[in-house]
C-alpha cells in the first residue's frame, strides 16, 4: 500500500515537471466543458493508455516498442487535426473529410453534445487515449523504481497497479489544474468575450506541442529547461518510507535475522529446472541437493557489486565445501551480451569461478525466487528450506555465520575457523567501495533507463545523431560528443573520435563497454578535468599514459583515485568507431 501511495504522489509531482508541458494544451482545450462528460473521460483514457503501454514496454517487448512508436505518430496526426479544428472549425470540416470521425469533428461533436446536454464522453475518451500515447513522463526516482521493478520481475498485477497509481496521480493534478483553468476560461468568456481567442490560443499551443513531441523535445530539451526539479522531493519520499525501494540499486544491503537470533523459514528452495545451461557442473535438480547446505548466489558478470562480493563467495565455497556446503551461482543477465554463453564462460574462467553456475537467461530461476537484486544470496538448509538472505554486497561476517549455523544444524561439528573479511586479499575491481566518498549512482547510457543526460537536444532513440558536450556538467550529469546511435541498452559510436563525459564524485569509476559488432578492438584514452589522466589515478584497465583498449564485453575500471577524492570531470575519447557503452558504476 505504501508503494502505491508513493507511486501516486510521484504522479502528482509530474505537474511540476517539464515533460507534462506538451500534453497540457490537449487537456486544457476542454477546460470549459462539463467535467464529468469531458475532462474526466479524457483523463481516464490518458491514464489507462499510459498504464497499458508502460506495463508492456517495461518488460522489454520489442514489438510493443515498435507498435507504440507507430501509435504515437497516429496520435500526433490525430492531435494535429484536433488543433486545426480548434483554430478553424469550418475549414477543418471541409478540408479534412477523411478524418471526420477521428479528428476534425472531434471538437465539434463534443461541443454539440455538451450544448445539448448529452454525452461527449466517448470523444473525450478518444482524445485521452491519444494523449496517453504521446505522454512521456520524465523518469524521476519513483517512476524509475517502478519501471525497473517491472523490467526485472515481468508484467504483473503489482507492477501495472503501481503504474496505474502513478498515472492516476498525474491525472489528479491535471484535473485540479483543469478545474482552475475552466473557471478562468469561463470568466474570460463571460466578462470579456474572449472565448474564441482563448480557443485559438489553445489551438496554436496544441500545434506547437505536436511539433515538440514530433521532434523529441518532450524527452530531451524540456527536461533541461525545467525551473523546478522534483527529483529531490521524490527521493526524499522514498528515503522516508522504510522498504520502499524494492528495485533500488543492488548496493542496498539487507539481511534476514541478527547474529544469534533464530533463523526463520522464509520459504522452500524453488526448482532450478529453468536454467538454460550449466557451467562447471551437469544440470542440478533440487532433489540432488537434499541433505546439503546450499548458497544460491544471483550475479551477472558486468555487475560491479557482484564482482566486489565474489571473493567472499569463493572463500566460503572453498572453506566449507568438504563440510557439506554447495555454492550455486545463478548467472542472470542484465545486458544482452551477458546472455551469450561464450561470454559468460570466458568470465567464469577469468574470475576463477569453480562452483556450478546455472545460466538463467530466461529469468526463470530469478522469478522462482522472486528475486530483485544483484547480487543476492539465499541460504538454504539441509531440508531445502530458505533460512536467510543477503541482498547486495556487505555483511560478509554475518552471512558466513548463517552458513556455519546451518552446517551445524546439518550435523557438521568440526568446522574450520571463520574467515576474517578484513584480511581478504582484494585487488582491482574487487576492492570494496569507498562508501564515504561515493556520491555518484549507477547510470545507464541506453535510452530505456538513461537519466541526467545533458547533451543539447537530448537523446535520439535508435537513430544516428551528432551530439556535443556541454562546457559545464553538474554533478552526475553526463553527455556524448560525436556520431552515436543510442538504443535501449547502449550507445554505439558510429565514427572515430567520439567522447563520453561524466561529472562524478567517487574513488573509482567503471564503464561497461564492448567492442563493435565486428569484434575489432577499440582504442581509447582517458582525460580527467580536461587533462591526460595522471598515472597515479589510472584504473586497472588503463595504462600509465591514460590509454587502453576495449576488446571484450565486460566492465572496465578506468579511474581509481589514490589521493584526495572530490568532484571531477571524466572524459573518454575513442580512437576507433564501433564501441558500445552500457553503464557507469562507481566505488
Amino acid at each position: 500500500m505504501l508503494l502505491l501511495l508513493l507511486a501516486y504522489l510521484g504522479g502528482v509531482l509530474t505537474l511540476l515537471s517539464p515533460c507534462i508541458l506538451p500534453v497540457l494544451p490537449f487537456v486544457f482545450a476542454r477546460a470549459d466543458r462539463p467535467f464529468v462528460r469531458s475532462t474526466l473521460p479524457l483523463l481516464v483514457g490518458m491514464a489507462l493508455t499510459f498504464t497499458v503501454v508502460a506495463s508492456l514496454a517495461a518488460v522489454g517487448s520489442q514489438w510493443v516498442a515498435q507498435a507504440n512508436q507507430i501509435g504515437r505518430w497516429v496520435a500526433l496526426v490525430l492531435m494535429a487535426v484536433f488543433a486545426i479544428a480548434l483554430l478553424w472549425p469550418t475549414l477543418a470540416d471541409h478540408l479534412l473529410a477523411p478524418f471526420q470521425h477521428i479528428g476534425a469533428r472531434l471538437s465539434a461533436r463534443a461541443d454539440a453534445a455538451d450544448a445539448a446536454g448529452r454525452g461527449g464522453a466517448w470523444t473525450s475518451l478518444l482524445i485521452g487515449i491519444a494523449t496517453g500515447l504521446l505522454w512521456a513522463p520524465c523518469a524521476g526516482p519513483i517512476l524509475g523504481l517502478v519501471l525497473t521493478g517491472a523490467a526485472l520481475n515481468g508484467a504483473s498485477v503489482g507492477t501495472s497497479s503501481l503504474l496505474l497509481a502513478y498515472a492516476l496521480g498525474a491525472v489528479t493534478a491535471l484535473a485540479l489544474a483543469v478545474w482552475v483553468g475552466g473557471r478562468v476560461f469561463r470568466a474570460l468568456q463571460a466578462r470579456l468575450g474572449l472565448g474564441n481567442v482563448v480557443r485559438r490560443v489553445l489551438g496554436v499551443a496544441a500545434l506547437l506541442a505536436v511539433v515538440a513531441i514530433g521532434l523529441g523535445w518532450d524527452t530531451g530539451l524540456l527536461t533541461r529547461l525545467s525551473a523546478v526539479s522534483t527529483a529531490r522531493i521524490e527521493q526524499g519520499l522514498l528515503d522516508a518510507v522504510p522498504d520502499a525501494q524494492p528495485a533500488a540499486p543492488p548496493m542496498m544491503m539487507m539481511a534476514a535475522g541478527q547474529a544469534g537470533a533464530p533463523l526463520p523459514v522464509e520459504g522452500t528452495l524453488p526448482t532450478l529446472d529453468g536454467a538454460t545451461g550449466w557451467l562447471n557442473s551437469p544440470p542440478l535438480i533440487r532433489e540432488q541437493l537434499h541433505g546439503k547446505v546450499v548458497l544460491i548466489d544471483f550475479w551477472t558478470y558486468s555487475c560491479i557489486n557482484c564482482l566486489r562480493a565474489m571473493p567472499f563467495v569463493h572463500e566460503w565455497a572453498q572453506r566449507y565445501r568438504d563440510h557439506g556446503l554447495v555454492v550455486i551461482g545463478v548467472h542472470t543477465p542484465e545486458f544482452a551480451f551477458e546472455r551469450d554463453p561464450r561470454n559468460v564462460m570466458k568470465a567464469v574462467q577469468q574470475l576463477k569461478v569453480e562452483y556450478p553456475v546455472a545460466l538463467d537467461n530466461q529469468y526463470a530461476i530469478w522469478r522462482a525466487f522472486n528475486n530483485r537484486y544483484w547480487p543476492a544470496h539465499y541460504f538454504v538448509d539441509a531440508q531445502g528450506n530458505i533460512r536467510g538472505h543477503q541482498f547486495g554486497e556487505g555483511n560478509y561476517a554475518h552471512s558466513e555465520q548463517v552458513i556455519r549455523r546451518l552446517l551445524v544444524e546439518a550435523g557438521q561439528t568440526e568446522l574450520p575457523p571463520p574467515a576474517d573479511p578484513a584480511a581478504a586479499d582484494l585487488q582491482g575491481v574487487a576492492t570494496q567501495a569507498d562508501m564515504g566518498n561515493l556520491r555518484s549512482p549507477e547510470t545507464y547510457l541506453g535510452h530505456a533507463r538513461a537519466e541526467q543526460f545533458a547533451s543539447p537536444g537530448g537523446q535520439r532513440a535508435d537513430a544516428a545523431f551528432g551530439y556535443t558536450l556541454p562546457s559545464i556538467l553538474a554533478l552526475n550529469q553526463w553527455g556524448l560528443s560525436g556520431q552515436w546511435r543510442v538504443n535501449d541498452e547502449a550507445a554505439q559510436l558510429q565514427q572515430a573520435g567520439g567522447r563520453i563525459a561524466f561529472q562524478f564524485h567517487a574513488r573509482d569509476l567503471h564503464l561497461v563497454l564492448a567492442p563493435g559488432e565486428d569484434g575489432k578492438p577499440v582504442r581509447f584514452r582517458v582525460l580527467l578535468d580536461g587533462k591526460p589522466l595522471p598515472a597515479a589515478d589510472a584504473g586497472a584497465d588503463v595504462a600509465a599514459d591514460g590509454t587502453g583498449t576495449v576488446n571484450e564485453y565486460r566492465l572496465y575500471q578506468l579511474i581509481r583515485h589514490r589521493g584526495t577524492i572530490g568532484p571531477h570531470r571524466f572524459e573518454i575519447e575513442f580512437l576507433d568507431a564501433g564501441v558500445q557503452a552500457y553503464a557507469f558504476t562507481f566505488g
